[in-house]
């Protein structure tokens, strides 16, 4: 194995003699220590005889598939890194040797300044490093993270639940790896969080991370957004214009909701992601990219292909890794350190004394069915700030607590009056702010926004009504201003 005073060696398995000897002579000019095979048979020979930082093989030989010594070194423990080269178009081979253990694929024609780059990954990540496999490595989480920017990345995952530590371990196995991971998980959950700790402990840390909400882009717009605009490509396009995938180049493309794709697009973006090339708007070149996806979703996407909605072949290429984010009330056992971080960060942010969350409020927390997950547990909390009174913290009344047991209903419920259903709306959160900014507004215009008096009005306190104002960005009509300083007596 290599050290800092020693170059990396590596194995190059081609049956192709040109393009064994690019490749050669390509590795040799960057300071590598080069062996080749033609075969199966040789490469095997040599793996026998000595290991290598990094392999690098066809997918297709005379005498058998690289797959084959892939799959061979991980079931010996092996720690090289594994890059494969396939032919182009033959994508599914490469989504194979990426859940079989490789590192990183290659297409034919190789671009060699991409194939310099994987190589170089390959060998700066190093081996050893592979051994996310190890369970043992595994538990140590921070210790096991890249730097620190990939331990912060982690700790903002906060919860010590066997889910939570499940995921973290998972976060650091998949994380130096170029396969595409798919995060799934209920709305509020932290996908993003996740997304990003892949990115920070992963070689392209260094690298740019460009997330992009797919549901957010007008469908017109999706294709010049993610590969780029040549000057002269439409009416108004006067300067040449990159895409999400130039501007994540050598760094992580987080393509979040790509659920909401629409199936034009998913087209699109499936050639790009399997042939690792894109043609910009205008151009009549296509240019290769470098980038790492991972992607996110609260659909069901196994279903929306069974129904037609979503691509089964983008589905498959996405989803070579998965990782599933539990909602919030399945780890409750987090709801005491997430909510002490939550409200340290709702203090600093009030530049208040950092609330003391009574038992009984915890509890009834943990009796919520919170469909926002943790960001709607952040909500709940800011309210609880607002409406209490110094380090006295209480749970908006309109909040309704789930049923303790529905058994304990059975009996009940001929007795009891039927109430209306009422409408469930998609968004708690921004139903909730808009009926509490209607009610603010209102009294506000009752009292000629006199803060002092809405609040008494309301049952608040002068600095709960502030903050509520300045929250919900409530302006006076008057002076454009988020309330009326002339009131603030107390």
């Amino acid at each position: 194995m290599h050290t800092s005073n020693s170059p990396a060696r590596i194995l190059v398995v081609d049956d192709e003699p040109d393009l064994r000897a690019l490749y050669e002579l390509t590795l040799l000019r960057e300071g590598y220590r080069i062996d080749t095979a033609e075969n199966l048979l040789q490469a095997q020979t040599l793996l026998a005889e000595h290991h290598f930082d990094v392999m690098i093989t066809d997918m297709r030989l005379p005498d058998g598939l690289g797959m084959s010594l892939i799959t061979d070194l991980k079931a010996k423990h092996r720690e090289e890194r594994c890059v494969v080269i396939t032919a182009y178009g033959s994508t599914q081979n490469a989504v194979e040797a990426l859940k079989a253990g490789a590192f990183d694929y290659l297409t034919k024609p190789v671009d060699l300044k991409q194939f310099r780059s994987v190589v170089a990954a390959a060998v700066r990540i190093g081996p050893g490093t592979a051994g996310a496999e190890s369970v043992a490595q595994a538990k140590e989480v921070p210790l096991a993270a890249s730097g620190a920017l990939g331990q912060r990345a982690l700790s903002r995952l906060v919860g010590k639940s066997l889910c939570m530590s499940q995921v973290k371990e998972r976060i650091l196995k998949v994380a130096t790896s170029m396969a595409p991971v798919m995060v799934t998980g209920e709305s509020g959950t932290g996908k993003e969080l996740v997304a990003y700790a892949i990115h920070a402990n992963s070689h392209r840390v260094k690298g740019p991370w460009v997330a992009v909400n797919c549901s957010a882009i007008p469908e017109n717009l999706l294709e010049a957004e993610f590969f780029g605009v040549k000057k002269g490509a439409y009416t108004g396009a006067q300067q040449d214009r990159e895409g999400f995938f130039q501007a994540a180049r050598g760094g992580t493309l987080f393509l979040d909701e790509i659920g909401d794709l629409p199936l034009a697009m998913q087209s699109k973006l499936l050639r790009a992601i399997q042939e690792r090339r894109i043609r910009p708007l205008g151009s009549t070149q296509e240019e290769p990219v470098d980038v790492r996806i991972v992607s996110a979703t609260h659909k069901n996407l196994a279903q929306e292909v069974q129904e037609g909605h979503f691509r089964q072949d983008l589905f498959y290429r996405l989803n070579v890794i998965d990782m599933v984010i539990a909602p919030l009330r399945e780890r409750t056992e987090d709801l005491p350190e997430l909510c002490a971080v939550l409200l340290a960060r709702i203090a600093e942010e009030s530049a208040i004394p950092t609330p003391v969350l009574p038992a009984g409020v915890l509890e009834e927390l943990s009796r919520l069915s919170m469909p926002g997950n943790v960001r709607e547990l952040e909500n709940l909390l800011y309210r609880a700030v607002a409406l209490g009174d110094g380090q006295n913290l209480q749970l908006d009344s309109t909040l309704q607590l789930l049923p303790v047991a529905a058994s304990k209903l059975a009996g009940t419920a001929a007795t009891e009056p039927k109430v209306p259903a009422i409408e469930i709306p998609a968004d708690l959160q921004s139903h909730l702010d808009k009926l509490e900014r209607e009610i603010l507004q209102q009294t506000l215009k009752e009292t000629g926004f006199n803060r002092t008096a809405a609040a008494a009005k309301l049952g608040l306190s002068l600095r709960q009504m502030r903050y509520r104002i300045t929250r919900l960005q409530i302006e006076s009509p008057q002076t454009g201003e988020t309330g009326d300083e002339s009131d603030d007596t107390d």
